[in-house]
């Protein structure tokens, strides 16, 4: 599976403040409640609230902030297989290491980004 096409700035202030924040977030209330149903957010599986951990959908490296709106419980693999990635980004990836990701030519590429094809199967 290529990995480099992830282009990965992080800012290294706006990580220590966002996981400072996180910190903050898993005391309250809100994410307890999270925690309490005991189900990953990707996979679906039940795998109790001690083995659930916080993700950020938008991982904090690519610039997402720690709150409710971009945090959500996942299992271990699930989060350890999602990285520094978007949900987006890892179901390309997923594809591509099944052999599922169709090839796009240059010429297919362009038709697929002209808004006037958009709508049209």
């Amino acid at each position: 599976m290529a990995d480099d096409w992830v282009d990965i700035r992080k800012d290294e202030a706006h990580v220590a403040r966002e996981r400072a924040k996180a910190q903050a977030l898993k005391q309250t209330p809100w994410w307890r409640e999270q925690l309490r149903k005991g189900v990953c957010h990707y996979c679906g599986k039940e795998v109790g609230a001690e083995n659930l951990t916080m993700d950020h959908v938008i991982p904090v490296a690519r610039g997402g902030k720690s709150v409710q709106s971009n945090v959500v419980p996942a299992c271990q693999a699930c989060n350890q297989a999602k990285r520094c990635q978007t949900p987006a980004e890892q179901i390309l990836a997923d594809l591509e290491a099944e052999g599922t990701l169709p090839a796009l030519d240059e010429e297919d590429l362009e038709r697929y980004l002209d808004p006037d094809n958009w709508g049209q199967g």
